[in-house]
């Protein structure tokens, strides 16, 4: 390594390779010997050959580490000699809303089979208070036989990466952290605080770290909640919504939230397991289930306008041609995880009606294996009966979208983009 203040003591290893795990991992192999570990080989091999899919690493960075000792592996073998494991692995919920803790357990598994005493395992998957240490810890200490706080220690640091935001990098997102004593909590945050140049937070213990994670994500799904009934109460009245907020914007306090889809790994996700963990105590979180249950609905009340103007301008519904443009949770971004532009397109399916998805940035092969759609990666040449315009890339600032349609046709405008000129609805 050619960094001359690396402290050869710290030998990282980060579970988990995606969104989250290798930006961090990258992070800390600038200043410790760093080990990135995935189930995925495939993953594997090409984070070894210089690019990541996922496109939160540039090229560049990531081969610039892997030239400076960082190196990636699906062989447990390779992370046996660490004493420092940070685990972050996704955490979704299932069909039904619940939090799944399978990919944990997996994980927690897999260290259990390599920690040694001494060593030090952080958690940064999002879950709600407690879970770390009453359904992670106990898996790890019962595979590597040794006694959590006495043998090894832990800590919480919850992730906070913005997938696809170039400008809030890991290092440059503050940082929650916790331990499993005082005293290892000073050490995780120390480490911590030596890659994040944004600083760090150290909560007083665990529970305080996981519950700061899920109420962050809770509070913006409610805010994003309010805007869209607000957005389905005006378009009722007749009433630019947009104008309604651009005006109360003006007003210091305001709050400058605008309606949408909510998806994605932690907004359309994290108030379910803040949600579970209150009903455990007999609680019954009537603003954050609502929240939820208005975001969950947006996309079919989208599906609904576009077909009820489509009616009122006579286009024929049965049979007519759909253009989705973008499949993606968020814009610029390849990630399709939670996407809820799938529920437009499964509320306008009910119509026997033709669909295509236009996504440059969406890969075709995960969206056919998670949602059983087909999308395409190159602009159609056909002309279609109604865009949507779903997705903000910056590709589709580009586009004239009105020529995408036949000349009696209806444009939808999900991200408030276009022209109200060529517009016949908006969210």
């Amino acid at each position: 390594m050619n960094d001359k203040s690396m402290d050869t003591n710290v030998k990282i290893a980060v579970i988990g390779l995606g969104y989250v795990g290798l930006p961090l991992a990258r992070l800390f192999s600038t200043k410790y010997k760093t080990i990135g570990f995935d189930m995925n080989q495939t993953r594997v091999e090409a984070l070894m050959a210089g690019h990541d899919a996922t496109l939160e690493v540039s090229d560049e960075l990531l081969q610039s580490a892997i030239a400076n000792g960082f190196t990636c592996t699906a062989n447990i073998e390779d992370i046996r000699d660490c004493n420092f494991y940070v685990v972050a692995v996704p955490t979704p919920v299932d069909e039904n809303h619940n939090p799944d803790l399978t990919p944990l357990y997996n994980a927690s598994t897999t260290v259990g089979k390599v920690v040694s005493k001494g060593d030090i395992v952080v958690y940064e998957s999002t879950v709600y208070p407690g879970v770390t240490e009453d359904e992670c810890i106990p898996v790890v200490e019962k595979v590597s036989g040794l006694k959590f706080n006495v043998d090894f220690f832990a800590g919480y640091s919850p992730e906070r990466i913005n997938p696809g935001d170039k400008l809030h990098t890991v290092e440059h997102i503050k940082k929650v952290t916790s331990g499993s004593t005082p005293e290892i909590g000073i050490k995780v945050n120390e480490i911590y605080r030596s890659v994040i140049t944004a600083g760090t937070h150290l909560a007083p213990n665990m529970k305080v770290a996981e519950a700061a994670k899920v109420i962050e994500n809770s509070q913006r799904d409610i805010n994003i909640a309010f805007v869209n009934e607000l957005s389905k109460i005006f378009n009722l009245m007749g009433i630019d919504t947009q104008a309604v907020l651009e005006a109360a914007e003006t007003k210091w306090n305001f709050l400058p939230f605008r309606p949408g889809l909510v998806g994605g790994h932690c907004i359309g996700v994290d108030p379910y397991y803040l949600a579970q963990c209150a009903q455990r105590y007999g609680y019954n979180p009537e603003i954050i289930l609502a929240g939820r249950r208005m975001n969950d609905g947006m996309g079919e009340y989208v599906a609904s306008q576009v077909i009820k103007l489509m009616l009122k301008k006579g286009i024929q519904v049965l049979n007519s041609n759909i253009l989705i443009l973008g499949f993606t949770f968020k814009e610029n971004c390849p990630d399709v995880r939670n996407t809820r532009i799938i529920d437009i397109y499964k509320a306008l399916k009910d119509y026997n009606l033709s669909i295509t998805i236009f996504d440059p940035w969406a890969n075709p092969i995960i969206a056919k294996h998670e949602y059983g759609v087909e999308i395409v990666n190159k602009l159609p040449i056909d002309k279609y009966d109604a865009v949507i315009l779903a997705v903000g890339h910056k590709e589709f600032k580009k586009l004239n979208v009105k020529s995408l349609g036949k000349n009696n046709c209806i444009i939808y405008d999900v991200k408030w983009l276009l022209s109200d000129s060529i517009i016949d609805g908006k969210l």
